[in-house]
């Protein structure tokens, strides 16, 4: 009888420590954002922003376009800039072929007109990897972003990942799935 209540109170114990780990592994992963995550809220800002035209909600850092460790940014291919950015609005009004990737100094986006149109005729967007500081750190990290055209306007709409083994064709894939 003893024995089996040590049993018990081990095994309790056990599971308890278990549970616990699981618990917490799973707060510290709540703090990136997912590939489909990524996908859903691109796709919900390009939508918004195809009826409203509204760029004001996407710079706005405590807003719904900003979470995790990631957000949503806005660039206009009529102009070819940054129009919108929530993290960094010095970049509003940048020139797209200006925005450097933060490991090599080599534009992310050389050509800006081919970029533009390579998104603008895909229904289902487009990603690219290059390296971009977290928000609120310094140091570069790999970084795979989505672009989206916002049908009837001139904007793609655009979130990323943070991590260093998802490939850009894996996440195509993810994202060519409705």
């Amino acid at each position: 009888m003893k024995s089996s209540r040590i049993f018990a109170s081990v095994t309790v114990a056990f599971l308890t420590v278990a549970l616990c780990t699981v618990a917490v592994g799973q707060n510290v992963g709540q703090n990136n954002a997912t590939a489909q995550e990524v996908i859903a809220k691109v796709r919900e800002a390009a939508s918004a922003l195809s009826k409203t035209g509204d760029l004001a909600q996407f710079n706005q850092k405590q807003g719904p376009w900003v979470w995790e460790d990631t957000y949503i940014f806005i660039q206009d291919c009529s102009k070819k800039t940054m129009v919108a950015h929530p993290i960094k609005p010095e970049m509003i009004g940048q020139d797209l072929s200006s925005v450097k990737d933060a490991k090599t100094g080599k534009s992310i986006y050389p050509d800006s007109d081919a970029y533009c149109k390579t998104v603008q005729a895909s229904p289902s967007g487009t990603w690219n990897e290059y390296w971009w500081p977290k928000p609120g750190e310094t140091a570069p990290a790999r970084k795979i972003t989505y672009h989206l055209s916002a049908k009837g306007t001139p904007y793609i709409v655009n979130a990323g990942i943070y991590d260093d083994k998802a490939t850009v064709k894996e996440l195509s894939k993810l994202s060519s799935m409705k």
